[in-house]
C-alpha cells in the first residue's frame, strides 16, 4: 500500500474523492486516475462491493450448479434418455462458491489497486461528508469533487413478527451450512425468482409469495409464462395477497397471509426475504450539507449524475437510478468524467438490457407495452411463442415467448422482452436494434443464423405483418 501522507503532501488534498469500493467506486476511481487526477478511494468493509461478494457472482455460480442438477432430470425431454442428479455435499458446494468469490475479489479488485498510481485506497472506517471533503475515521480528506458510491443492502418488509424470526436474505441464504428441507420466499422480483428456483432445483420445497404476481416489472405474458414454468417444476406460488404475521416455533417459520379475503398459512424451515433494498446513506452527513434523498434513502441525481449539491456526484445502488452492476459502473464513469474533466455526459438507459437468470431466462430492453402507451405512442405489438422458433423445437424446450413493441406510425422498435432458455444472450441483438433506431421491417429483413434463439427476434419482427406459422424453415 502506498504512503498516503506522501502522496497527498500531508494535507489530505485530492482532485477527487470516491466513497465506496465496489463496482461503481472502482469505475469512478479508475476513470479519474486515467485522466491523470489524484484520487482517494475510501472503502469500508470488504472490498469489491455487492456484486462480487454477495450478489451477481455467488448467486449465478449457485444457479449454474442448480442447472446442472436439473439438467440431468430434464434429459427426459428427449425420447430414449433419462438421468438423475442431486446435491451430495451442500457445504462443499457453498465453499466452492466462496472460493470463487475470494479469487475474483482479489483478482478484479484488490490486485488492481497497485496498477493505478493515482489512486490511494483508504479503509479507515465509515465516511462522512463535510464542507469541502469527507472524514474517514480520524482522517480528513479534501477535494473539490466527490462521488458517493456506497451501494445498498437488503431490507426486511414490514410484517408483524419478522424481526424476531431470524429471516434470511439473499446473502445469508447462500451461507447456510445445512441445506434446508423447505423455504418460504417473500418477494417475487428478479432476486426472489432466481434464488427460489435455484433452491428448488437443489431439492428444497419452495413456496414463493408475492403481493401482486411473479416478476411484476415484466410484461404480463412473460410473467405468466415464467409462473407456468415454476409451477411445472413443483414451486408453489401464492400471489395477489397481503402479509399478515410471521412467527417461529418448534415446527419452523409460519407466514400468515390474506388472500382473497381469507387467511392462508405456510410453514417452512426458514423464511427468505427478497422484498427490497435500501441505499447505504445513513450517518453520512448528507442532509447536513444539503444532498437530496428520496423516501428510500436513495440519493437523487440528475442526468449528469450530480446531486443537489454542486461538485458532489453519486452512482450505483446508492442512487435512484437502475440497480444493475453494469449501470452502476457506467453511471460512475460518467460521473467521474463530468466531475474531473468538466465534460457533460448524460445518463442514457433507453436501450439498457436487463436479465433475470431464471430458467427459462427473462430479458428485456427498451419500453414495455404499458410504458410505451404511457409515453404517448400509438403502440403495436407482436408475440411469437417459442413453439414457432426452430431452435426451441430442436432443443425440445418450447417454454417461453418473444414480445416486441413498436410505434405504429413510424414502425420504429420501442422495446421487447424475451423468455427463453437462452434469452440472456439473445437480448443484446435487440439492444443494438434499439440503439440504432431500427424498424420492425428492417429487423425482419435482417439475416439471422438458423437454429438459434436469436432468430426468434426476426420471426417476432415479421409477425407484425404475417403469420410466421405459415413459413417453412429458413424461408423468412
Amino acid at each position: 500500500m502506498k504512503d498516503l501522507n506522501k502522496n497527498d503532501n500531508g494535507r489530505g488534498g485530492y482532485d477527487l474523492i470516491v466513497l465506496g469500493a465496489g463496482s461503481a467506486g472502482f469505475s469512478a476511481a479508475i476513470t479519474g486516475a486515467d485522466a491523470g487526477k489524484r484520487v482517494a478511494l475510501a472503502g469500508h468493509g470488504t472490498i469489491g462491493g455487492t456484486c462480487v461478494n454477495v450478489g451477481c457472482v455467488p448467486s449465478k455460480a449457485m444457479i449454474r450448479a442448480a442447472e446442472a442438477v436439473h439438467g440431468a432430470t430434464a434429459a427426459k425431454r428427449f425420447p430414449g434418455l433419462s438421468g438423475q442428479a442431486h446435491v451430495d455435499d451442500w457445504r462443499t458446494l457453498v465453499q466452492s462458491k466462496d472460493d470463487l468469490v475470494a479469487t475474483l475479489r482479489q483478482k478484479k479488485y484488490a490486485d488492481l489497486l497497485p496498477e493505478y498510481e493515482g489512486v490511494d485506497y483508504i479503509d479507515a472506517g465509515a465516511a462522512r461528508l463535510i464542507e469541502g471533503g469527507v472524514t474517514v475515521g480520524e482522517r480528513t480528506l479534501k477535494a473539490p469533487k466527490i462521488i458517493v458510491a456506497t451501494g445498498g443492502r437488503p431490507v426486511l418488509p414490514t410484517i408483524d413478527g419478522i424481526e424476531e424470526i431470524g429471516a434470511l436474505d439473499s446473502t445469508s441464504l447462500l451461507e447456510l451450512e445445512v441445506l434446508p428441507k423447505s423455504l418460504i420466499f417473500i418477494g417475487a422480483g428478479y432476486i426472489g425468482a432466481e434464488l427460489a428456483q435455484m433452491m428448488s432445483r437443489m431439492g428444497v420445497e419452495i413456496t414463493l409469495v408475492a403481493r401482486s404476481h411473479l416478476l411484476p416489472g415484466a410484461e404480463p405474458e412473460v410473467s405468466e409464462a415464467l409462473a407456468e414454468a415454476f409451477v411445472a417444476e413443483g414451486i408453489t406460488l401464492l400471489s395477489g395477497l397481503s402479509y399478515d404475521t410471521v412467527r417461529r416455533d418448534d415446527v419452523g417459520v409460519t407466514l400468515r397471509v390474506i388472500q382473497d379475503g381469507k387467511p392462508v398459512e405456510v410453514t417452512a424451515d426458514h423464511l427468505v426475504s427478497t422484498a427490497g433494498r435500501r441505499a447505504n446513506t445513513e450517518h453520512m452527513g448528507l442532509e447536513e450539507i444539503g444532498v437530496e434523498t428520496d423516501a428510500c434513502g436513495s440519493i437523487v441525481v440528475g442526468e449528469d449524475m450530480q446531486t443537489s449539491v454542486p461538485g458532489i456526484y453519486a452512482a450505483g445502488d446508492v442512487t435512484d437510478r437502475d440497480q444493475f452492476v453494469y449501470m452502476a459502473a457506467y453511471g460512475a464513469k460518467l460521473a467521474a468524467k463530468n466531475a474531473v474533466l468538466g465534460e457533460d455526459h448524460r445518463y442514457d438507459n433507453a436501450a439498457m438490457p436487463w436479465v433475470v437468470f431464471s430458467d427459462p431466462q427473462v430479458a428485456g430492453a427498451g419500453l414495455s407495452e404499458a410504458q410505451a402507451r404511457d409515453a404517448g405512442f400509438d403502440v403495436k405489438t407482436s408475440i411469437v411463442p417459442l413453439d414457432q422458433v426452430p431452435r426451441a423445437l430442436a432443443a425440445r424446450d418450447t417454454r417461453g415467448l418473444i414480445k416486441l413493441v413498436a410505434d405504429r406510425k413510424s414502425d420504429r422498435l420501442l422495446g421487447g422482452q424475451i423468455i427463453a432458455p437462452e434469452g440472456s444472450d439473445t437480448i443484446q441483438t435487440l439492444v443494438m436494434a434499439l440503439k440504432f433506431g431500427m424498424t420492425t421491417k428492417a429487423l425482419g429483413e435482417t439475416i439471422f443464423p438458423y437454429l438459434t434463439t436469436v432468430e426468434g427476434l426476426k420471426l417476432a419482427a415479421q409477425t407484425f405483418d404475417m403469420d410466421v406459422a405459415k413459413l417453412s424453415c429458413c424461408a423468412g
